[in-house]
């Protein structure tokens, strides 16, 4: 299922010699697409299934030319959630093997977090649970009409610890508070009047129109600059605008400037051609 990537700057290791529940796919635009392959469990998550997101994600850190990665569901579904067996599995563990296994989940989700491109959310169907977590955890998430979002946890007596951050991130404390506690239902254009979802389309040609028009739009991006602009972001969120700050802002545009992308951008720009990385 993964293609090859006719791009020499795009490199993308094949996934599928790892885990068959996890696919890339991946255009010459550096455009990569990250399937959850479960689909008769409409996606859900066990521990195999976090333990190859969480390689697919890290092998995304160090591609190159990977410009936006997009994550997605096959069947029709994000995901579901956790997967019965496994949680039944997870009833007679101790605190400590919890533990543990929390922990693979929370890495998993700090992988995607911390992948150097733009990630975004393609939701259809289902995003419950550790699954919304996922939407949450990507910097962008586009959905049909008819994709369904809960943080399900408290029916079980459980509590969303490890998505909490990027929920609370991306919602604030007042919406996730509510989401947490009732554990409702929600339909897409819910979720993006609490801000979990960016844009909403009435159907999958209407999602994936839109993922198309982003590809292209994105191909006249630096790789580099928008792995470094995305840190801009996640470091800065939250500072005091103070004399550090503003030295570590001044700093980080000098060497971008210096880089081989920047002076290959300015360079093409004084000289009205398009840079080397459009070609």
């Amino acid at each position: 299922m993964t293609n090859p990537i006719a791009d020499p700057l795009v490199e993308v290791p094949d996934t599928d010699a790892v885990s068959p529940l996890v696919h890339l796919e991946s255009t010459p635009e550096g455009a990569v697409t990250v399937w959850i392959n479960r689909p008769e469990k409409k996606n859900a998550f066990n521990a195999e299934t976090i333990a190859a997101l969480r390689e697919a994600f890290e092998t995304l850190h160090g591609a190159e030319g990977v410009r936006v990665v997009f994550l997605r569901g096959t069947g029709g579904a994000f995901s579901a959630g956790a997967d019965l067996t496994w949680m039944a599995d997870a009833v007679d563990w101790s605190e400590d093997d919890n533990r543990l296994d929390a922990l693979e989940l929370a890495h998993m989700l700090k992988a995607l977090h911390d992948v150097p491109a733009l990630t975004v959310a393609l939701v259809e169907g289902p995003a419950f649970g550790g699954g919304a977590g996922l939407v949450a955890a990507c910097d962008h998430a586009m959905a049909t009409a008819d994709a369904r979002f809960s943080f399900s946890e408290v029916k079980l007596g459980l509590t969303p610890a490890t998505i909490s951050p990027y929920v609370i991130a991306a919602l604030g404390p007042r919406t996730a508070k509510l989401l947490f506690a009732t554990g409702r239902v929600f339909d897409a254009d819910v979720a993006w009047s609490y801000g979990l979802v960016d844009e909403v389309f009435d159907d999958l040609a209407g999602l994936e129109a839109a993922r198309d028009a982003l590809i292209e739009e994105m191909a006249a991006c630096a790789p580099g600059a928008i792995g470094d602009a995305k840190a801009l972001v996640n470091d800065f969120v939250d500072q005091k605008i103070d004399k550090g700050l503003i030295e570590e802002s001044a700093k980080r545009i000098a060497r971008r400037r210096v880089s081989e992308e920047g002076q290959e951008g300015v360079r093409a720009f004084l000289a009205r051609r398009k840079p080397s990385w459009t070609e």
